[in-house]
């Protein structure tokens, strides 16, 4: 037997599609939430920042060499293998990671749980930052792969750019799930297409003995501006290190999976890693054997070295303009990855009143909308900020990134201490060698990079940590305010005032003034008449329909009439005027409560209220700001039906 309630839902007609339906997709439920991803979609959701990140990590670093000239690209491959190595520690420090905390194992949270909240807010600092950059770069890498392959598009860099960030947006306002099954082509596309260009260059190389003839020219290195020192040397591995970027996104995003969630992250960062390293040492390999160097990004004629090795790989075909296509794609989505995470990391952080409570509401996809939105506005003004060029980006980039690895890792140490295990010991020095490493290499990054914009990156991370103390203090002096332990006092209430601003009489006051009776019989209207040239004032609408329309039928009622206020003013200022009324008259009755009902016009399209002046909407704000905790405002809606 089927109840009402199946019913109604069958025989209901279906409504009509809004925009937000279109642009966004239907609400989910919150039963929809249940849904989760496996490994294949967990690669391009969590994925495609680090992976994305070989096309401007080894590129980073051989600008950095530019100024050796082409003595300079002899160094890539080492540089390039210490990455890898110090990739390799960090991916094992994450495996740990990842058992350890099934439920999501974030830099904030395991820097918090273990190391204290403080410590917790520079983790959870460090993440948001090098969140904001990854879209930043990552955008502006794919729009510098486009350019790179249709020169004729570099002026309007910096529009490509924030068109892509709307887009990206956009889709993950649909979803999780859906962003990331939109995604696994693109990714496919670009593991393929790049692996493809790596593995025919490598054939080539060994086929010419180590020097490979190149297809298409490449650009010449200019002739060399300084001689090799440790102090280069050590700038081009901290901006390689970009490389690294996106590998924490697995252990923070864990309860995405599905069971079994340990395993099938594991599985994912696994896959992740082992791609990159194949792309990282084959790009170092193939730019020593072509001898392709970086050009200057900011500069017309600029080809980025991803364009370099696939023209000399496979010329300027349809192959290449496939790769370079799948490139930008890649770039271009690897913000995902950040809005995949960022959300997240601001839900936790707003949960222990860090940040607005507003972060940790879901909206009608079971995103957290408001993170989306936060994440794709400062990303949006970092990008205008800076142009849309990727290497203005860059130093600022692996700053946060290292600073939450090596918080999250030393964090992991004192959690295996505290909870020990049969592999306690093994396991701290997995994580000992990850915290180490990384907070190395965060010295590294930001001595090397300081002057060139790294010092931006480092002042912001204790500027969001201050600004998160300031919103906690914030909430914890509203708990304190208005925290009560004490009953309800519900004798010797007396009723309220009641203030009702009317422009004329209508049905809207009508109904407004119905409504006052409803709370008191102490009713006082408003009405607002300037004074005319020459100092008089004629008799207002209102006043000759008191009697007839309201006095006379409060008396047959029973009620009290309400009193009329006219106020008078050779000028215009009719909000003023009624708010000062309203606080003469609190004043006067500091006991009483003074109940404002405002009568409310409700249009039917949004646009329509362009028509009709906001004073309603003034004198409520101007009410509760200047009011002293006795003024209630309430409005009375009065519906057009046409």
């Amino acid at each position: 037997m089927r109840t009402m309630s199946e019913v109604t839902e069958q025989t209901a007609p279906r409504p009509r599609k809004s925009v937000l339906d279109i642009l966004f997709g239907p609400p989910l439920a919150n039963a929809d939430d249940s849904e989760k991803i496996g490994p294949a979609a967990g690669i391009p959701v969590f994925g495609l920042d680090a992976l994305s990140s070989a096309a401007y990590g080894p590129e980073a670093a051989l600008t950095i060499l530019l100024a050796l000239g082409s003595a300079g690209i002899a160094y890539m491959m080492p540089i390039v293998l210490t990455i890898i190595v110090l990739l390799s520690v960090v991916y094992f420090s994450y495996r740990q990671t990842i058992a350890a905390y099934p439920g999501g194992g974030g830099s904030y949270t395991v820097a918090s749980e273990n190391l204290g909240a403080r410590v917790g807010l520079i983790a959870g600092a460090a993440l948001l930052v090098d969140y904001i950059l990854n879209v930043a770069v990552g955008i502006s890498a794919g729009v510098g792969a486009l350019v790179s392959a249709v020169p004729a598009l570099y002026p309007h860099t910096l529009a490509l750019c924030l068109v892509i960030l709307v887009i990206l947006t956009g889709v993950n306002l649909r979803g999780v799930r859906e962003s990331g099954l939109a995604f696994i082509v693109p990714t496919c596309v670009f593991v393929v297409s790049l692996g493809a260009v790596i593995v025919i260059g490598l054939i080539k190389t060994v086929l010419h003995d180590g020097h490979p003839i190149s297809i298409a020219a490449i650009p010449r290195c200019g002739p060399a501006m300084t001689t090799v020192s440790v102090w280069l040397l050590v700038k081009a591995f901290s901006s390689g290190c970009t490389a690294m970027t996106g590998v924490e996104a697995v252990s923070n995003g864990v309860p995405l999976f599905r069971d079994p969630k340990v395993k099938n992250a594991r599985t994912t960062l696994a896959v992740i890693i082992a791609i990159l390293i194949l792309m990282l040492a084959g790009i170092a390999y193939l730019c020593q054997s072509y001898g392709i160097a970086a050009t200057v990004s900011d500069q017309p004629g600029y080809e980025s070295v991803l364009s370099q090795l696939a023209a000399a790989v496979s010329g300027r075909n349809v192959f290449y303009y496939v790769t370079m296509g799948a490139v930008l794609v890649a770039l271009a989505l690897s913000a995902n990855t950040s809005f995949a995470d960022f959300p997240r990391v601001c839900r936790a952080i707003a949960e222990k009143g860090y940040l607005p409570h507003s972060f940790t509401i879901r909206g009608r996809r079971l995103v957290f909308s408001i993170g989306i939105c936060a994440l794709s506005l400062l990303a949006g003004l970092l990008l205008i900020a800076f142009g849309g060029i990727t290497d203005r980006l860059i130093p600022l980039f692996a700053v946060g990134a290292f600073t939450a690895f090596t918080l999250s890792q030393t964090g992991m140490v004192m959690h295996w201490k505290k909870n020990g295990g049969p592999r306690a010991r093994r396991s701290i020095l997995i994580n000992g060698a990850g915290a180490l490493a990384t907070g190395l290499t965060t010295c590294v990054v930001i001595v090397a990079k300081f002057a060139d914009g790294a010092w931006i990156a480092v002042l912001a991370i204790p500027g969001l940590v201050l600004l998160m103390s300031v919103i906690r203090h914030h909430y914890e002096g509203i708990s304190r305010e208005v925290d009560d332990s004490s009953p309800a006092k519900l004798s010797g209430i007396e009723p309220p005032i009641v203030v009702v601003p009317v422009k004329g009489w209508s049905k809207i006051a009508k109904k407004a003034l119905r409504f006052a009776y409803t709370l008191s019989q102490d009713v006082f209207v408003v009405h607002f008449e300037p004074i005319r040239q020459g100092g008089t004032q004629a008799g207002s609408e209102l006043e000759k329909k008191w009697d007839q329309y309201i006095v006379h039928p409060a008396v047959d009622a029973g009620l009290l009439p309400p009193q009329l206020v006219v106020l008078q003013s050779r000028y215009r200022f009719v909000t003023t005027s009624i708010v000062k009324y309203i606080l003469d008259l609190e004043h006067h009755h500091p006991h009483r409560t003074i109940a404002v009902v405002l009568p409310e016009l409700v249009e039917r399209h949004w646009f329509n209220y362009l028509l009709h002046d906001q004073r309603t909407a003034l004198l409520r704000v101007m009410l509760l700001i200047r009011g002293n905790g006795h003024i209630v405002v309430s409005g009375v809606p009065w519906y057009l039906q046409s």
